[in-house]
């Protein structure tokens, strides 16, 4: 495989941090030059999922290298060509609307508007509690937008929560390789986990 560089940006759906670091980890595994980006709400929450500060230690020691987590951090990768690809994951349902929508008001939001600047692929792991209710309409105007592709997503605990949707992070490295060839993974809609 030729030397990919690996965007991968958390946000702030803490409850999937425990499948998600494993995915960074295989990441690296995969890619080898894996850039950690964290939203200012990943970067500066403490959550009953964990301190930050913690996160923050244990992704930079994943990736060997820092985490960016400002905007003036992540603006470069665009007009330094610094990525081939762009993961995020997870993508909450605010980053959905954020990237739907044209807003690069966060440092993830950024990272992806400087992916698109050259035409270079952003790949969507979804976790919101919204997918199927307020995120739908975005994630729908994301389906439509070149350059982004979604990551497998299936509902998430469909009797308890019946508007939640949550990527399969186990598919993030097959879904970075065929946006790489500019095709979405098949299929993007999961049946039952």
């Amino acid at each position: 495989m030729a030397h990919i560089r690996l965007g991968f940006a958390l946000c702030g759906s803490f409850c999937t941090y425990g499948q998600v670091l494993p995915a960074l980890a295989r990441a690296v595994e995969r890619y080898g030059d894996v850039t950690p980006i964290l939203s200012e709400k990943s970067a500066g929450t403490d959550s009953r999922f964990g301190r930050a500060a913690d996160f923050i230690r244990e992704i930079e020691q994943i990736c060997g290298r820092p985490v960016l987590a400002t905007i003036p951090q992540v603006e470069p990768i665009g007009p330094k060509k610094l990525l081939d690809a762009l993961a995020i994951a997870p993508c909450t349902g605010s980053t959905l609307a954020r990237l739907a929508h044209g807003f690069s008001d966060t440092a993830v939001s950024m990272a992806a508007k400087s992916m698109w600047r050259n035409g270079r692929p952003v790949v969507l792991a979804v976790s919101t509690n919204d997918g199927l209710a307020g995120s739908a309409k975005n994630i729908g105007l994301l389906m439509e937008k070149k350059h982004v592709y979604f990551v497998p997503y299936r509902q998430d605990a469909p009797e308890e929560k019946p508007t939640s949707l949550v990527a399969d992070f186990g598919r993030i490295g097959d879904t970075v390789d065929a946006a790489l060839e500019g095709r979405q993974l098949q299929p993007v809609l999961l049946g039952p986990a």
